[in-house]
Formats: structure tokens, C-alpha cells, sequence
């Protein structure tokens, strides 16, 4: 037994030997060897650390996640802008919007409308969406006079906070693009309640009017 071991010490000496002189003899050999090696440094890549919601004993609540302190505002939101954020002003829901509204802003309501409102609301706000058609309950249409009379900041407020059936797009859209949908939604209302006298001259020869009983939007 005892000779075996001796046997097996004498073999792994001459190995080693062996490696040794290789490497000396060989720079390139040595150089792998070293990379070798380097390639297994722990140092900080392997640690002992808490993973998110992993339990410890160190603090008296069992989690190893600390509590933010209270009044922490994460990176880019601090939102100091109360008509920008909430739609309100000094608390009251506004009628005004917190940047100017341009053509592309207009443009770019219009594709989020069309993306997140009109599975309800449908292509022009009366309410008769798709999932609508199959069931869901309708909601108003934008045309009637509560809601042509009502607040911009309201349409914001709504999509904000959602209101009934209707859930809250917050998380979804960001207050910009809510703003911009809140425009488009005028556009809509002004659309389908304008007259022949609300068209430039130029492009009324080819305007046609809608039948006797139907609304502009009916007849699209």
C-alpha cells in the first residue's frame, strides 16, 4: 500500500517536472499557463451577496432590501410640473395645455389614439370600437355635449387614472403622449362637428355633404 502511494507521489512529481521544463523551453506554453490561471481569479465576480427579496436574519423585518427613504424620488421623476403631470392647475382640472401643440404632436396623437384608444373608442370617438362590436360595454362618445364642453385636462385626467371599465394608461403611455392624445381628441370633436364655413375656400369644391339624418362621422 505504502509502495503503491509512493509509486503514484513519484509519477505526479515527474509531471510536474516535466510542465516545468516545458515551460521553460517553451515561452509560448508558459504564457497559456498564465492565462490559464488569470482566467481563474474569483477576486469579486463570485461573492457572497443578497439576491432581490432573499431573506436575512441581519435586519428585523427578515428582508435583506432596505426600505427607500421616505420622500425618495427616482432619477428623472421628480415631476414639479403640476399641469404637465396631473392635468391640474392649483388642483383644478385644466383647459389649457403644458406645451404648445404642433402639427407633428397632432400627427403623433393621432398614432397613439389609434394604437390605444380605438379598440373602444373607435377611429373617430363615437364609441363603437371593435370589442365594443363584440360585447364589451360602450363607452361615451366623445361628441356628445358633456364631453365637447369638457376640460382638455380631463381627457388627460382619464387616461391617467383610468375611469369605470376603463383602466389606467399611465404605465403604457408616457404624460407627453397623453397630452397629445388629449389634442387629438379636440381634432376629433372639432371634425365631426364642423361646418362647410370652417373649410379653407380652396378645398370646398370637392367636400361632399352628408345624406339627410347622418351625421359627418356617420357617413365616413
Amino acid at each position: 500500500m505504502e509502495f503503491s502511494k509512493l509509486k503514484s507521489e513519484i509519477q505526479s512529481g515527474a509531471r510536474l517536472g516535466l510542465a516545468v521544463k516545458r515551460a521553460v523551453r517553451y515561452p509560448a506554453f508558459l504564457a497559456g499557463i498564465a492565462l490559464l490561471l488569470a482566467g481563474c481569479r474569483l477576486d469579486m465576480h463570485v461573492q457572497p451577496k443578497y439576491l432581490p427579496y432573499d431573506k436575512t436574519n441581519f435586519f428585523a423585518d427578515g428582508r435583506s432590501e432596505r426600505q427607500p427613504v421616505p420622500g425618495t424620488v427616482a432619477r428623472d421623476q421628480l415631476r414639479l410640473d403640476e399641469l404637465l403631470y396631473s392635468g391640474k392647475i392649483n388642483g383644478v382640472v385644466a383647459d389649457e395645455f403644458p406645451f404648445p401643440i404642433t402639427p407633428a404632436d397632432l400627427k403623433r396623437g393621432q398614432e397613439q389614439f389609434n394604437i390605444y384608444c380605438t379598440p373602444c373608442h373607435d377611429y373617430l370617438g363615437y364609441g363603437n370600437g371593435m370589442i365594443v362590436q363584440r360585447g364589451f360595454p360602450q363607452p361615451p362618445s366623445y361628441h356628445i355635449e358633456r364631453l365637447r364642453a369638457a376640460p382638455v385636462g380631463h381627457f388627460f385626467e382619464v387616461m391617467t387614472n383610468g375611469l369605470g371599465r376603463m383602466y389606467s394608461y399611465a404605465a403604457r403611455v408616457t404624460p407627453e403622449d397623453r397630452w397629445r392624445i388629449a389634442a387629438y381628441i379636440r381634432v376629433l370633436q372639432l371634425s365631426q362637428h364642423a361646418s362647410i364655413d370652417d373649410v379653407p375656400a380652396a378645398p370646398r369644391p370637392g367636400l361632399s355633404a352628408p345624406a339627410k339624418g347622418e351625421t359627418a362621422g356617420q357617413s365616413q
